[in-house]
């Protein structure tokens, strides 16, 4: 439910509603606004009647919230998030957010060479597999904790944020030490002992859409993660399963708009993984951000016949150069700041 408080509530008043919904086993989320302070309350709702919380002084509605997932829906948290990942970085505000890299680390120089050119190129945070989930056992798996400390360096080097995957709860601590943003892979959308263990981290944390996941499905995921205490979340679009073989995923452009509608969390798109093949990830970056994504996910290397993970749909940085430049104006004309 949601408890809208006077504006004339003090702090104490606010603070003696969430004493009694904290007796009564609610976790509560205050957001102050502007003018009005709202307590957001997840719990039973049969344990504590509306009318105990109406009679309180300093409350002035209570509104229950309709949606399963309670604190990744806009009926709590009206305002879209902007999500702090430092370096002076933010998503979901007015500049757009570029991660772009490799999709796997190879080595120090192959990394820092890609990194130094999409940096020349506009992107602001820098991303990178260090550990990868294959389809095949046999394949690269990624240079896992060597692979951390490479994407490390480089983002010291250049002060941009990174942002790689974490695959298992025993690896979440160590991930944390070094990323700025921990990635949840479509594989792992609904792990949810791993979906509650980056909950407790206080790291901003980037949720992919599932395989072949409903919108609910993936906003209930992020319900999990926020429900530990982390709120940090950014979602993203990499496309669905479907009959079409034409492109490695079907891209699902009406998530956009609609993850829009129903929340307030922030929406980037990943137009890589979504096509599998690198001359269409122009379009469908272009689309996105003109249906509003926050921001793009978009795979870089620098020799891409010869990339260990996904060569097919990096671009070269001569080729991603061109798409900044192209997307410019697209961000401009929906009010976004990309270069």
């Amino acid at each position: 439910m949601i408890i809208i408080m006077k504006e004339s509530a003090s702090a104490k008043e606010i603070e003696s509603v969430e004493k009694l919904l904290a007796e009564f086993g609610f976790q509560t989320h205050p957001i102050q606004g502007e003018k009005k302070t709202v307590i957001g309350a997840i719990g039973d709702k049969r344990l504590l009647s509306m009318n105990q919380i109406l009679t309180m002084d300093g409350v002035e509605n209570v509104v229950p919230i309709m949606k399963p997932y309670k604190l990744a829906s806009k009926e709590l948290h009206k305002e879209p998030s902007v999500i702090e990942i430092g370096h002076g970085i933010t998503v979901g505000g007015k500049q757009l957010a570029v991660f772009a890299g490799p999709c796997a680390i190879e080595s120090q120089e192959q990394f820092t060479t890609v990194s130094k050119a999409v940096k020349a190129s506009g992107a602001n945070i820098l991303r990178g597999g260090a550990f990868k989930p294959r389809s095949s056992p046999y394949s690269f798996q990624g240079l896992e904790g060597d692979g951390l400390k490479i994407m490390y360096n480089s983002g010291q080097e250049l002060n941009m944020p990174i942002c790689t995957e974490v695959l298992d709860t025993r690896d979440v601590e160590l991930v944390a030490k070094y990323a700025d943003i921990m990635q949840i892979g479509a594989r792992n959308m609904q792990n949810f002992k791993l979906l509650r263990e980056v909950g407790k981290c206080d790291k901003p944390i980037l949720l992919k859409r599932g395989l072949a996941c409903t919108m609910e499905e993936w906003l209930m995921a992020a319900e999990y993660i926020m429900s530990e205490g982390n709120e940090k979340v950014i979602l993203c679009e990499r496309g669905i399963r479907t009959y079409e073989t034409a492109t490695r995923n079907t891209f699902d452009l009406s998530a956009i708009p609609v993850s829009k509608e129903l929340s307030h969390l922030p929406i980037i798109a990943d137009p890589s993984h979504a096509t599998g093949t690198y001359k269409y990830v122009p379009a469908i970056a272009k689309g996105a951000i003109a249906a509003g994504a926050d921001g793009l996910m978009i795979e870089v290397h620098n020799c891409p016949e010869k990339a260990a993970s996904d060569g097919a749909q990096s671009l070269t940085p001569e080729k991603f150069d061109k798409l900044m430049k192209e997307l410019d104006p697209i961000a401009k004309a929906v009010n976004k700041i990309l270069l």
